[in-house]
């Protein structure tokens, strides 16, 4: 009589066959998240506390810095499938971001800040299209929800692990101010170039590209020659995004409601520790029952995480939500990239993340300057308050999930 594997063996039994890239590339993301979430939720805090930013700029700022990414995305992926390579572009584009973030240190306008964040997302558009076609290729369709979610676990992980090492410098340099101080932002910005730079070294030293089974041809910069199911994906998506404003917005609100810049990143530890534990499991689970499956439940789910934002009435109530908000990043982030891997050919990978990550960025921009004109309004309209933005995004994440559900019914993962 076979033995009887447990569930829990199998997980690890898959993991261990894990190829190395996706290893290597868990690692750098882990060191990454590190160095940038050290530094990345204590930005809008800074522009709202010290530079003294209303939030109509705060989502000009990080619209522009997205959307930045996105298009830079577009030609990597694209490059990144006409030379048939993945891993240098991938490392300077990593390189770059860890050039940037030491100039944090001397912000001194909103002006400044906007500098530094559009250098760091051109180094994360130039990366992230050939990072997830590298995972993608180093790995079979029967095992890319869990490769994919790993990597979202790991960074998670990192995530949580710079706010900690945040959290404690904010606890040693301010204790339990409820506002930030522009010494402890720029002592933090110092320390986030650490790990990045190693993170660099992990990658340049650890990662292999994955040689091609087919020649590569010419992609061209456009939708032409993708499946009808990617190009339905990719809209629906889009629209789903215009909803999803930058969490800063989240931030700002969870100040809004009285936490003070330890609470914020106390609640923003546990929204990473949640994503992290749901983000390996539930690639895994989309390996097995489909991807849209998934995603459905998780944008369901964000609808009414946003709902439960707009109404928050205290601060403990956001930091429930906040731990929500994890379980929809984790059911959702990984799966959707390794649905973009399953819907389109090996050769055109690179281009499709590219048009991927720069259709949910180039949504980003408006997204957060609607989120920001909701909340405080523009010129003399004084805006509909700090609900509106969460009421909105609902909205969207409702109507989204129906039209994925309508349009783009599941079918079964090849075997």
């Amino acid at each position: 009589m076979p033995a009887i594997i447990s569930h829990p063996e199998k997980q690890r039994v898959s993991l261990r066959s894990l190829p190395r890239n996706v290893w290597v590339v868990t690692a750098t993301s882990f060191l990454t998240d590190i160095s940038t979430e050290m530094i990345i939720n204590l930005i809008p805090l800074f522009l709202a506390n010290v530079l003294g930013v209303r939030t109509g700029i705060i989502g000009l700022i990080e619209g522009i810095a997205e959307t930045t990414a996105s298009l830079l995305k577009v030609f990597s992926g694209w490059l990144s499938d006409r030379l048939g390579q993945r891993k240098w572009l991938t490392v300077a584009g990593y390189a770059l971001s860890t050039l940037a973030k030491p100039f944090l240190y001397f912000a001194t306008t909103w002006g400044w800040v906007l500098g530094v964040r559009f250098a760091d997302r051109v180094g994360k558009g130039v990366r992230t299209a050939p990072r997830d076609a590298l995972v993608a290729d180093s790995i079979d369709q029967q095992r890319r929800g869990l490769a994919f979610g790993l990597h979202r676990a790991g960074d998670t992980a990192g995530a949580a692990v710079g706010l900690l090492i945040a959290l404690a410098v904010v606890w040693a340099a301010q204790g339990k101010g409820l506002t930030l101080t522009r010494e402890t932002f720029q002592t933090i910005a110092l320390l986030s170039i650490i790990p990045a730079g190693l993170a660099v070294l992990v990658l340049a030293l650890g990662a292999q590209d994955v040689p091609a089974k087919v020649t590569p041809r010419h992609t061209s910069l456009s939708l032409q020659g993708f499946d009808a199911r990617f190009k339905g994906f990719l809209l629906i998506v889009t629209l789903f995004t215009l909803g999803n404003s930058s969490d800063a917005f989240l931030v700002l609100r969870a100040q809004e409601r009285g936490l003070s810049v330890l609470g914020v990143m106390g609640i923003l530890v546990t929204f990473n520790l949640v994503y992290t534990l749901i983000s390996g499991p539930a690639g895994a689970l989309s390996d097995r029952v489909g991807r849209q499956k998934l995603i459905v439940g998780g944008w369901l789910a964000y609808a009414v995480i946003y709902l439960g934002f707009a109404l928050a009435g205290a601060a403990w109530h956001v930091w429930v939500l906040f731990a929500a908000y994890g379980i929809y990043y984790g059911m959702v982030e990984g799966t959707a990239k390794a649905l973009v891997g399953d819907l389109v050919s090996p050769e055109q990978r690179g281009t499709a993340y590219g048009v991927y990550n720069a259709a949910v960025g180039v949504a980003a921009l408006p997204a957060s300057l609607i989120a920001g004109v909701l909340w405080q309004g523009i010129g003399g309209w004084r805006g509909l308050g700090p609900s509106a933005p969460f009421f909105f995004g609902a909205i969207l994440a409702l109507v989204a999930a129906a039209l994925l559900i309508l349009w783009l019914p599941p079918r079964p993962i090849a075997g």
